[in-house]
């Protein structure tokens, strides 16, 4: 049985000595970008508030949201953000990949990648899951939810199951397109992405003793 637990530990065993902040990067596309909000309504600004509201009052947030990224940007991305010396990356791509009906297989090495390159440099790792709307067929959103389920199991990472959980499908909490979140759909993002990021956090105090 998978356990969150275990995860976490195998995680920071692997994430080494650099505990510094702690300094919190969320690289994604348009959902972490905030498309057509303000910078500050967009998720990982609001996490970084609510996160410094609860007694993290040190804690750096950086929104690295490009609209329109996939996953083929990641490592590439991501080396460019390992040079600012983040302790954990929150890696949310591959909603664009599967909108475009790329391979499944091929979004999977391109996260892989990503996470091995994050892990080199001692980085902890958050994945942030993804699925496809019914509309894209079976067989095609179920290979793409597994693809995450997959990579947090296989690379031993922790996993946000669906980054859209509560929001997605719901009018009230999306702009008119029905993909992107509003101010208030990004509100439930934030307190999803808290849930799974504090225990993370927490347990990177407790290694460093601070």
């Amino acid at each position: 049985m998978w356990r969150p637990a275990l995860v976490i530990a195998l995680v920071l065993a692997a994430a080494g000595p650099s505990y510094a902040g702690p300094k919190v990067v969320f690289l994604g596309d348009s959902l972490t970008e905030g498309y057509e909000v303000a910078p500050e309504k967009a998720f990982p600004a609001l996490v970084g508030e609510r996160l410094r509201a609860r007694g993290w009052p040190e804690i750096e947030v950086v929104n690295a949201g490009i609209s329109g990224s996939t996953s083929a940007s990641a490592v590439s991305r991501l080396r460019w953000q390992l040079r600012g010396k983040p302790d954990l990356i929150v890696l949310a791509l591959g909603a664009n990949d599967g909108l475009r009906g790329i391979d499944t297989q091929t979004t999977k090495k391109n996260l892989a990648d990503a996470i091995d390159v994050a892990r080199s440099e001692h980085v902890v790792v958050l994945l942030a899951g993804m699925k496809m709307p019914p509309n894209y067929g079976g067989d095609f959103t179920q290979a793409f939810e597994t693809v995450f389920n997959e990579l947090a199991k296989e690379k031993s990472v922790a996993l946000i199951p669906f980054l859209l959980d509560g929001v997605a499908a719901r009018p009230g909490l999306n702009l008119a397109d029905g993909i992107h979140p509003n101010a208030d759909g990004y509100s439930v993002v934030a307190d999803t992405v808290i849930v799974h990021l504090l225990p993370l956090l927490e347990a990177l105090r407790k290694r460093e003793g601070t």
